[in-house]
């Protein structure tokens, strides 16, 4: 039995995440951090819509794997062999992330698209077996295919162009998604699904502590760097806590609860969509931080400590947004401090690093205080 098991791409037993889908998402650390690298290098509103349209084709390919892993034995060697190989293609789009939008565009256009075309193919592969998955699976291919040759025409288009043509790419794949992922047949396992978005929410989060850290490394460690550096990591930490407290059990216990095209159907909009302004927000934290902790003594300049308050309420809000689809229930207190507390750092007088880190920091333990019933009763759940 277990012979013939090693022999199929596909498995039908719920898996952890296995250690090449952890390699592979490695890739992404780097990924996130060049495209936080593009969004301090053009603080505009036009240089953070291009990073946004970025990171979402990044986005797009590695959800787009998370989906086709799912199912997939992963001690198969062919499942390993081809995301490895995935993974070095995702590496060398992530190294032309700088120059995407200048002479380096039909490189990251032409590595986008073979990312995808291995998730495509191996998902294919993988799902051979099982004819519902299989049907799904081509449907969804077929109507990719438009987005992935629109991002091949910008590659080779001038600059200007290129941004409204990867635009195209983006509504192309919300198409495609969302005319196919609202089928059943997807056969999902929601422990594993819910497991990588946690993991991808994690890698993000290092990412910003990452950050923080190469910042403060390129100077003396006085008290003051000292100080906001703890403050990013206190940060850092109670975000991971309201995610991680009881929000992604709650998540996955909800997935598991549907059936067919419903668990396809959450799984698409809760996690591959909503966990997209999630990720952004981490990504927008990162770059208050990197700021605060490159000047911690010096006010925070009205761009970086815009997008750190608009980075924690994606993140917390999109996490809000995620329960609402899972549960039908608003997280209304989370949402209402998440913006006070945004509103409150822009309006500061002089928005110091310490004040700005504090304030985040209080509102944010406020609001796992305000949700620890829930936290607790999804916890004795988990316990039954």
């Amino acid at each position: 039995m277990a012979a013939a098991a090693s022999r199929s791409l596909y498995t039908e037993e719920e898996q952890g995440a296995a250690f090449v889908e952890l390699f592979f998402d490695l890739v992404f650390v780097f990924a996130i951090t060049q495209v936080t690298s593009l969004v301090l290098n053009d603080l505009t509103f036009a240089g953070i819509g291009k990073a946004v349209l970025i990171f979402w084709m990044i986005w797009w390919g590695w959800t787009q794997f998370t989906w086709a892993l799912n199912p997939a034995n992963t001690d198969h060697a062919t499942v390993r062999l081809w995301t490895l190989v995935a993974a070095g293609v995702a590496f060398i789009m992530a190294v032309s992330v700088g120059d995407a939008f200048g002479d380096g565009g039909l490189l990251f256009a032409g590595t986008y698209v073979a990312v995808r075309l291995i998730g495509l193919g191996l998902f294919y592969k993988i799902s051979i077996e099982q004819p519902k998955l299989s049907a799904s699976v081509r449907l969804f291919t077929l109507r990719s295919l438009g987005g992935l040759a629109l991002a091949i025409l910008g590659g080779f288009m001038a600059p200007e162009l290129r941004v409204w043509i990867w635009l195209g790419v983006v509504l192309l794949d919300m198409w495609a998604s969302g005319t196919s992922g609202s089928r059943g047949g997807w056969d999902l396992h929601p422990g594993h699904f819910a497991e990588r978005h946690g993991l991808f929410v994690i890698i993000a989060l290092g990412e910003s502590l990452v950050a923080a850290g190469v910042a403060a490394s390129h100077q003396d460690l006085t008290t003051p760097l000292l100080l906001v550096a703890l403050g990013a990591v206190s940060v850092s930490c109670l975000l991971w806590w309201s995610y991680f407290g009881w929000l992604k059990e709650g998540l996955e216990r909800a997935l598991r609860s549907k059936k067919g095209s419903g668990q396809s159907i959450l799984a698409r909009n809760a996690y591959s969509l909503v966990h997209f302004p999630l990720v952004v927000g981490v990504i927008a934290i990162a770059v208050g931080v990197e700021e605060m902790v490159a000047h911690p003594t010096d006010p925070l300049h009205t761009g970086p400590l815009a997008a750190f308050a608009t980075g924690i309420v994606l993140f917390v809000g999109a996490a809000a947004v995620a329960w609402l689809i899972a549960s039908g229930k608003l997280l209304w207190k989370r949402v209402t401090i998440a913006v006070a507390t945004a509103i409150a750092l822009l309006l500061l007088p002089t928005a110091m690093p310490l004040w700005v880190l504090g304030i985040t920091s209080v509102a944010l333990l406020i609001i796992l205080v305000v949700e620890f019933e829930r936290c607790a009763e999804t916890v004795a759940r988990g316990a039954e």
